[in-house]
C-alpha cells in the first residue's frame, strides 16, 4: 500500500506535470520518459508511474506498450472534433445545471467568475498564468455542478483539459485577438443566475466556437507562412 507521503508527492508532480502540458513545456506529441523526468522533477520511478496514468485519465497524455508516455498530440481534425463534442455535452450539461442549480450553487459560481475576473491570464515570465488557468478551469466547472449527472460533468472536465493543450499549442494566443474573454465570462455567469437557459446555452457554445476558430486561423497562418518560406528557400 502506497504512503500517505508518497500519495502526496505524486499528487504535486502530476499537479507540475499538468502545468508544464497546458503550458507548452513538455510540446504536443513529445515522450515522457520516466529517466528524464526523474532528474527533471526529482522524483522516483514509483512517483511517476504514479503520476503519468493520471495524465493518461485525462486525455492529456496517451501510453502505448514498447513506446511509453507521450504529451497527447494535437491537430486541426482533432480540435473540430472535441470543439463538436464540447458544445454538445457542455449545452447540455449548463440547460440541466442552470434548470436544477440551487442558491449555494448560484453563490459558488458568483465566487468562481469574481476569482477569474481578477486573475491575469499571463504570469511575470509571459507564459499563461496557472493561477488563471486554475481560475478558468474552476469557473467551468462550477457552470455545470447544478446538473446532478456526476459521470457526464465528469466527461465535460476531460474534454476541457485536454481542449486547453491547444491554448498553448497557437503561437498567438486567443486571448490576444479582439475578442473580449472577460466579457464572454460574465455574460455566461450573468444568463445562468438569471436562469436564462437560451441565453446560457447560446453564451457558453459560441465561447468554445470562438476559441475554435481562432485557433484554427492561427494554425492556418503559420502553415500558408510555412509554405512560403520552403517556396523562398527552393528558389
Amino acid at each position: 500500500m502506497a504512503t500517505t507521503s508518497s500519495m502526496t508527492r505524486a499528487e504535486e508532480i502530476y499537479q507540475r506535470l499538468r502545468a508544464d502540458i497546458l503550458n507548452g513545456r513538455h510540446e504536443p506529441g513529445s515522450r515522457l520518459r520516466v529517466e528524464a523526468l526523474k532528474e527533471k522533477y526529482g522524483a522516483s520511478s514509483g512517483v511517476l508511474r504514479e503520476a503519468l496514468p493520471r495524465l493518461v485519465g485525462q486525455g492529456l497524455a496517451t501510453f502505448a506498450p514498447q513506446q511509453g508516455f507521450r504529451v497527447v498530440t494535437v491537430s486541426p481534425e482533432h480540435l473540430e472534433e472535441l470543439t463538436e463534442a464540447r458544445v454538445f455535452i457542455e449545452t447540455h450539461l449548463v440547460r440541466e445545471s442552470v434548470t436544477a442549480g440551487t442558491i449555494e450553487w448560484e453563490s459558488d459560481l458568483l465566487a468562481a467568475h469574481h476569482q477569474l475576473a481578477r486573475v491575469p491570464f499571463f504570469g511575470d515570465t509571459g507564459e499563461i498564468n496557472e493561477g488563471w488557468l486554475n481560475a478558468h478551469a474552476r469557473f467551468h466547472r462550477v457552470l455545470l455542478e447544478g446538473c446532478p449527472n456526476r459521470p457526464l460533468r465528469d466527461i465535460a472536465t476531460q474534454l476541457r483539459e485536454v481542449a486547453e493543450v491547444y491554448r498553448c499549442w497557437a503561437r498567438t494566443p486567443t486571448e490576444h485577438s479582439d475578442r473580449d474573454i472577460a466579457a464572454e465570462h460574465k455574460t455566461m455567469c450573468d444568463r445562468a443566475i438569471e436562469r436564462d437557459v437560451p441565453g446560457v446555452v447560446e453564451a457558453l457554445s459560441r465561447h468554445i466556437t470562438i476559441t475554435t476558430r481562432l485557433l484554427l486561423d492561427d494554425y492556418r497562418r503559420r502553415e500558408e507562412e510555412s509554405r512560403q518560406d520552403r517556396g523562398a528557400s527552393s528558389t
